[in-house]
């Protein structure tokens, strides 16, 4: 198959999926998009420019809550959410880009790693419970779908967010196989050479972490949209860990990688409950670890190493 005809055939794969599966299982593979749309601002940052961040979970937050709130205090319909949420997040995680820059490695990590704790403790901050719901979180109503179409609920969020993931792949894409993508990748390769050539490695870094931070919050956003409740428990630095494993077990400084890091991240914990309900989090980290044994530069390397392999052995 040409490559130019593979993203075609993959979308309408994707297109064709929730009219042949239950509606728990379009749920499911609904939240797998969201978390593959945070995935793609992680991987953008980490895998593309080479910061680490363990506080990501924080973006995610941001946007779920501002779609909630918005949703729920403004009465804003859902779609309007995401681009409010991409706003704040490119915003904050620019603000938060410049001080960052004094950062590098471990330091930068640990710095975002103060982020992700701080940022439950903040959602129940009394002063903001009006807003926030405090401990008790917000409860959202699931959107029906529009114009009289023939789809449920699961089905239409799934289409939105699928839409949605579709625009922002597409735009991620465009922006590293461009001048700005080049740049993005050489500050991560060979910082001192790329300034030495005129780069300016303070400003792409900066943007590199408030478009990663855009993503993410987008990402957050429609996961309540589409779980319909937002509680601070549920954005613990767990999440940030969780989004970070997500990002290298799927393949680092790849945009399918932040697919395969989703799947992950959806259904290895319950693969891993369903093995051994006493000790699901030691099962877990086996398969952590043999995936990062069999496939070193994670799921998407590891399948291209195939895919490469079969493609050798079928030539004449």
């Amino acid at each position: 198959m040409p490559r130019h005809l593979f993203p075609a055939v993959l979308l309408a794969i994707a297109c064709a999926l929730p009219f042949a599966l239950p509606s728990y299982a379009v749920f499911e593979a609904t939240l797998v998009i969201t978390y593959a749309v945070a995935l793609l601002g992680l991987n953008l940052l980490t895998g593309f420019n080479g910061q680490i961040s363990l506080g990501h979970g924080a973006f995610f937050a941001l946007g779920a809550y501002a779609a909630a709130m918005l949703m729920e205090h403004a009465g804003w319909p859902y779609w309007a959410t995401p681009p409010v949420a991409a706003l704040l997040g490119g915003t904050l995680g620019w603000l938060f880009g410049k001080p960052a820059l004094k950062l590098d490695g471990v330091y930068l990590a640990l710095a975002t790693f103060a982020l992700g704790v701080a940022t439950p403790q903040l959602l129940k901050y009394k002063g903001l419970e009006t807003w926030t719901g405090g401990s008790q979180g917000l409860v959202l109503i699931k959107p029906d779908a529009p114009f009289g179409l023939p789809l449920d609920a699961d089905q239409w969020l799934y289409f939105f967010c699928l839409a949605v993931a579709a625009a922002l792949f597409a735009a991620v894409h465009n922006l590293l196989r461009g001048g700005i993508g080049l740049n993005v990748m050489a500050v991560r390769d060979h910082p001192i050479a790329a300034q030495a050539m005129g780069v300016d490695n303070a400003r792409i870094k900066t943007l590199a972490f408030g478009v990663s931070a855009l993503c993410t919050s987008v990402g957050g956003a429609l996961s309540a949209i589409v779980v319909q409740f937002v509680a601070p428990d549920s954005f613990s630095i767990f999440l940030s860990i969780t989004l970070l494993v997500g990002a290298v077990v799927g393949g680092l400084s790849s945009l399918q990688g932040a697919v395969y890091g989703a799947l992950f991240i959806q259904f290895v914990p319950r693969v891993a409950e369903q093995v051994s309900k006493s000790a699901p989090w030691a099962v877990y980290g086996a398969i952590l670890i043999v995936l990062v044994l069999l496939w070193p530069t994670g799921a998407a390397g590891g399948i291209r190493h195939l895919k490469n392999r079969f493609i050798a052995r079928s030539k004449p």
